[in-house]
């Protein structure tokens, strides 16, 4: 979910991230780390008019890793998809045949 909002925008701060995983802050700064340790994401942290930001953005690597399980996923559904339709056919053969 960290991973599909940073991919749609340049960069993010931590409070709109919050906002759209829905997560704790604790627990979205726990997955950040392991982000960021991975070499996904890229935290930047400053003070804006005296207050802290937390600005975040996918890496190059994150970007490269995030495409390639797209790809994966869709290849997933796909076969789902011609599985279920081979499922079905065979019942509706299955069905014939008990007629």
């Amino acid at each position: 979910m960290i991973m599909a909002q940073l991919f749609v925008v340049q960069s993010a701060d931590f409070l709109f991230l919050q906002n759209q995983t829905g997560m704790t802050p604790g627990n979205l700064s726990a997955h950040l780390s392991k982000l960021e340790d991975a070499g996904y994401v890229e935290v930047t942290k400053e003070f804006i008019e005296r207050k802290p930001h937390t600005a975040l953005a996918l890496t190059k690597k994150g970007r490269h890793a995030f495409t390639e399980y797209r790809k994966k996923m869709k290849r997933v559904f796909s076969d789902l998809s011609k599985e279920s339709e081979k499922t079905v056919h065979q019942k509706i053969k299955g069905e014939g045949e008990n007629r």
